[in-house]
């Protein structure tokens, strides 16, 4: 049996969210997704990987409009339904935009971005080196409000796999049009819901960075 290699990471101090840079706007309103783009999804999966070098470049609106909606954007519009699945259609899963010009959070219904934060608070979102190059990191934060029906002891697992389902669609959405990401759990989570500006009931899950990768 060969011995797993271990990861090692060179941890981020614990500092303030920085000042944020660029334009920074209440709202951002995003581009509908071009469904008839990217890699076939065998394709996408055989691409499918983690990463941890970023190159220094900004991501354009399409593509963060095209990530987020694949991510957990409305795919039926009639009754809707979402890219990822909730055990019985709750959605707790909120997603959470650290982008250099502020934190934002998603609303699938509009496809856009609503302003919590006017802070460039991606070195919060986790204790390794790279989160605060990549452009942007997503947080997944349950929102616990809208699970007080589930029994407490099945709360839990049920955000955990709707969490796991959104991060694959972003891994997938990244390896069909050549981007960077990887999704991490190893976060502050008390400094982080400061950073992010969240409610008593609100609890980051996963964070997920995501760039271009490093030309070789």
């Amino acid at each position: 049996m060969t011995e797993i290699q271990r990861i090692e990471y060179d941890p981020l101090p614990l500092l303030p969210p920085a000042h944020a840079s660029g334009e920074v706007q209440e709202f951002i309103i995003l581009p509908p997704p071009d469904l008839d783009g990217g890699a076939p999804l065998m394709t996408a999966l055989a691409r499918r990987e983690s990463t941890r070098a970023y190159a220094d470049a900004p991501m354009s609106l399409q593509t963060l409009g095209e990530l987020l909606w694949a991510a957990n954007g409305i795919n039926r519009p009639e009754t809707g339904g979402h890219t990822a699945p909730s055990a019985h259609g709750y959605h707790e899963i909120d997603i959470y935009a650290a982008l250099p010009q502020g934190v934002y959070r998603y609303e699938p219904a509009l496809h856009h971005l609503v302003l919590k934060h006017h802070a460039d608070a991606r070195n919060m979102t986790g204790y390794q080196d790279f989160v605060s190059k990549a452009p942007l990191d997503l947080v997944y934060v349950l929102r616990g409000s809208q699970v007080l029906a589930t029994p407490p002891q099945q709360r839990e697992r049920f955000a955990a796999v709707a969490a796991g389902a959104i991060c694959q669609n972003v891994s997938l959405y990244c390896a069909s049009e050549g981007l960077a990401t990887v999704v991490r759990g190893w976060i502050n989570t008390r400094l982080l819901a400061d950073a992010l500006r969240l409610n008593e009931d609100e609890t980051p899950l996963l964070a997920q960075t995501v760039g271009k990768p490093v030309a070789h």
